[in-house]
């Protein structure tokens, strides 16, 4: 089969299109003929090894362990080991592996365990579908799970227009959050159309200095101290970071620890966790209209070095995704 093959750390220029074996499920897999799949902060991190520890773990200290990246898949299902219950031949299916496995979703097929995917919903399309697992799911985990969001509540959303941000405007609407958009003066009218109630333009206005407060923030990057989301949120909010430089998620995660001793506010740091329950949750928001991922390109598998260009250089609006040839 055909796959991105990443033969060593740094820029886009180390990931080869080559021919390597098709993998054969085990006994409690499945083997997915990929339609799509799409770029993620951590599939940049794991090319870049950035930052350096990745080269301990789970990465491989001279060059990568795992030699094809990629988490988020949807696509078909080609065969099921003989323990497999949910998924038979044909089943349309979307999904995403976490690193520790080993398996790349950049490739025109891979095996899965039958609990990290889930059927791939009705309306969205393979590519749509692929938009969704990590972004998607790293957004309703920190809203729900870390924020406790609840009806009515003043949400903040800051990195609105980009991959998790996009999800995590959508999602705290289909709680029935009011939801402020923080993003460029280019993305505010996407913000609007997925449902933002508010927008603000970071290049003209600071949102942690006009005197509004809010019962949550959700931060998608790192561009302002702790202390700054802090003074924008009210006395027993919640502040979940879900991006930002490793720095930034550490000092989030020793802020934490201090707020949850010192007073009522709550800092908490998003590490996402695979669900099916959470996917199917998702599939059920796309299926009624609720949420709808937001793409920025599509590129083909031969053209995957040119996406990672594109993504580490511009701030996509939404996810960029891979696209199979063959499909």
């Amino acid at each position: 089969m055909k796959a991105i093959v990443c033969t060593k750390y740094g820029s886009p220029d180390v990931l080869q299109l080559q021919e390597v074996e098709k993998p054969t499920p085990k006994d409690d897999e499945v083997l997915i003929k990929i339609h799509a799949a799409s770029i993620n902060s951590r599939d940049w991190r794991m090319m870049r090894a950035n930052p350096f520890f990745i080269r301990l773990v789970p990465g491989g200290f001279l060059q990568p362990k795992n030699k094809i990246l990629g988490g988020d898949v949807a696509g078909r299902v080609e065969s099921v080991g003989r323990y497999v219950k949910q998924f038979k031949q044909g089943n349309e299916v979307f999904g995403y592996l976490p690193s520790a496995t080993g398996r790349g979703t950049f490739a025109e097929y891979v095996c899965a365990d039958e609990n990290a995917i889930t059927l791939k919903p009705a309306n969205p399309s393979f590519e749509q579908a692929a938009a969704v697992p990590v972004a998607g799911l790293t957004a309703l985990q920190g809203l729900r799970d870390k924020g406790s969001i609840q009806p009515g509540q003043k949400v903040l959303i800051n990195g609105a227009s980009g991959g998790v941000g996009t999800f995590a405007v959508q999602i705290a609407k289909a709680f029935g959050a009011e939801v402020t958009a923080v993003c460029s003066a280019r993305n505010l009218d996407m913000a609007r159309s997925i449902g933002a109630d508010h927008v603000i333009d970071y290049t003209r206005e600071d949102f942690t200095r006009n005197g509004q407060r809010y019962d949550l923030i959700l931060a998608a990057n790192g561009h302002h101290p702790i202390s700054d989301y802090l003074r924008a949120l009210s006395p027993d909010g919640i502040y979940v970071v879900a991006g930002g430089s490793m720095l930034q998620l550490f000092q989030a995660a020793l802020q934490g620890r201090r707020n949850s001793k010192a007073g009522s506010q709550k800092t908490y740091v998003i590490s996402l966790t695979q669900s099916q329950k959470d996917l199917i949750f998702m599939k059920e928001l796309l299926e009624t209209g609720k949420v709808v991922p937001v793409i920025d390109g599509c590129y083909p598998l031969s053209k995957t070095a040119e996406a990672f260009r594109y993504f580490e250089k511009v701030h996509a609006r939404g996810k960029v995704v891979i696209t199979m040839e063959t499909s």
